[in-house]
């Protein structure tokens, strides 16, 4: 598999690790634990920058290279995730927030016996709504934030480690706050029972619900600790996947 895979699903797996215990807070403040499944989160990260590296190599002949095909790249990278993001945030938010404690894999086993491949994949437009959206702004905001640091012509990787970090924060807090809102709601989706989420119209009616009830500030409740989850995670994350990328591409064989 290509360097982008690895590096990407190893920096996706040290991101779960570091980020799930902040990642709990976020969904119980939205929705109101259990380990996080790394191994999908490494899978999706994976799918995420090897489609997001064809398909920004695809547009960049095709449209020249910009920002813009930049964002498209991302969105598309982001919505081809949604077969492994669907039913990893299902069990992640219903491990989450269950009581008493269970493992995902109990999450998953049971949602597999009530409604089988239907019942993992509940809440799945919202959550590729949210994800292409996302990806597009993180891509974007990461390449965006680069352009304004200038290196000296070929700086080595220890050289560009702070610039990295640092984008790499800016670009995980530029993406959730971009779709926070829908987080929110995918969120309240995935965490009702099953019973209850087979009887939902889908995300526009929790939505409806939740403004009525609640009002706008419940769109934007758990935002400061996933802005600060998200700096944490996303500069670790580019890090290691810079890191990864450069060390595969330089093996000899790689050459």
């Amino acid at each position: 598999m290509s360097a982008e895979f690895w590096a990407g699903y190893l920096s996706g797996a040290v991101g779960i690790v570091i980020g799930n215990p902040l990642d709990m807070v976020k969904v119980r403040l939205q929705v109101a634990r259990a380990a996080a499944p790394v191994l999908g989160y490494g899978a999706l990260n994976g799918l995420l920058f090897v489609s997001y590296q064809r398909t920004e190599a695809a547009l960049g002949q095709a449209h020249g290279d910009s920002l813009w095909t930049t964002w498209l790249a991302g969105a598309v990278g982001g919505l081809c995730t949604w077969v492994v993001s669907t039913p990893t945030e299902l069990v992640k938010c219903r491990a989450q927030v269950s009581e008493p404690v269970v493992s995902s894999w109990t999450v998953a086993r049971h949602m597999w016996r009530a409604g089988g491949i239907r019942a993992l994949y509940f809440g799945g437009s919202v959550t590729a709504l949210r994800d292409s959206v996302g990806y597009g702004f993180y891509f974007w905001s990461y390449r965006l934030a680069n352009s304004w640091w200038p290196l000296p012509s070929s700086p080595s990787l220890r050289h560009k480690a702070p610039r990295i970090l640092l984008c790499g924060g800016l670009a995980g807090i530029v993406t959730w706050a971009s779709v926070f809102p829908l987080d929110v709601v995918k969120s309240r989706v995935q965490a009702r029972p099953w019973q209850a989420a087979r009887q939902c119209s889908g995300a526009l009616q929790v939505a409806r619900e939740m403004f009525r009830d609640e009002g706008a500030r419940a769109f934007f409740r758990g935002l400061t600790v996933c802005s600060i989850r998200a700096f944490i995670v996303n500069a670790v994350q580019w890090a290691v996947y810079e890191s990864i990328v450069h060390d595969l591409c330089n093996m000899p064989d790689a050459r």
